[in-house]
């Protein structure tokens, strides 16, 4: 107990409208858990049927390596179209970005204008972007790109418009008072001192997008989901364990590249 006689911060006594709060929240858990998880029984059955002798498991042991070298090809066309989709998608986040922060955007609607894009492509799943591009350009990679881009422009717009909010204003305003246009700070001050952030978002975006294009496929939108979704439809499900495990795989090998890289440059 502190020496004024006063119960630590934990143990101090809160407000009504506090307690309620508490209350609300404890509230919504216990009713979200209660109308939407799944019965103890369910589950237990679910789980003796998934590992019985003629389930799930057993029909997907041993894999199926038949058609491995046209899941391979699959599996490279959802790297490429993660890679593009990433890339374009940073591409527009910067600039989106600029104009969502307060010190650089030039002028507060703008600044509004550009959050609430962020917002609104930060919020949207990318698989409602992946049927809204299809609808768009038609069946294939090209709309699974699309759809990252604009997914990666919410998610690294987000990130970047922090970076630049939190950057030291001091080099900033020297540079304005010597007369630096608004281009000339946010490329010789903000950006340089923002990089390692940019790195580190411009990476957990890649492997974000590698992860996240592989269920675009399953509707439609290119890539190894496409195969995966046909595997299971048919029942084959050996063939949906080989992808699933060349997925794994294509995965951690992104994740470890880009923790190596992130290593290095920051």
């Amino acid at each position: 107990m502190a020496e004024s006689g006063l119960l630590p911060p934990r143990f101090r006594h809160r407000s009504l409208a506090e307690y309620a709060g508490l209350l609300a929240v404890a509230a919504l858990v216990i009713t979200s858990i209660t109308n939407t998880a799944p019965e103890v029984d369910a589950l237990g059955r679910g789980l003796a049927r998934l590992v019985a002798p003629s389930g799930l498991l057993a029909q997907m042991f041993p894999p199926d390596l038949a058609h491995i070298d046209r899941i391979a090809w699959k599996l490279a066309e959802t790297l490429q179209m993660a890679v593009a989709g990433a890339a374009l998608g940073l591409i527009f986040a910067l600039p989106f970005a600029i104009l969502a922060t307060d010190r650089l955007s030039p002028h507060p609607l703008v600044r509004v204008a550009a959050r609430a894009v962020i917002a609104l492509f930060r919020t949207i799943p990318d698989l409602v972007w992946a049927i809204f591009f299809i609808i768009m350009v038609g069946l294939g990679p090209a709309a699974g790109v699309l759809a990252i881009m604009v997914d990666k422009i919410g998610f690294a717009g987000r990130f970047f418009a922090e970076a630049m909010e939190e950057a030291d204003p001091g080099p900033q305003d020297a540079l304005r008072a010597m007369g630096a246009s608004r281009l000339g700070i946010i490329f010789s001050s903000v950006i340089p001192a923002c990089l390692p952030s940019f790195t580190a978002t411009s990476l957990f975006a890649l492997e974000k997008s590698v992860r996240g294009s592989a269920a675009l496929g399953l509707v439609g939108a290119g890539g190894i989901g496409v195969d995966l979704k046909v595997a299971f439809d048919l029942f084959n499900y050996d063939e949906a364990l080989t992808i699933i495990l060349m997925m794994l795989a294509l995965v951690l090998i992104v994740e470890q590249g880009s923790g190596w890289i992130r290593a290095k440059l920051i």
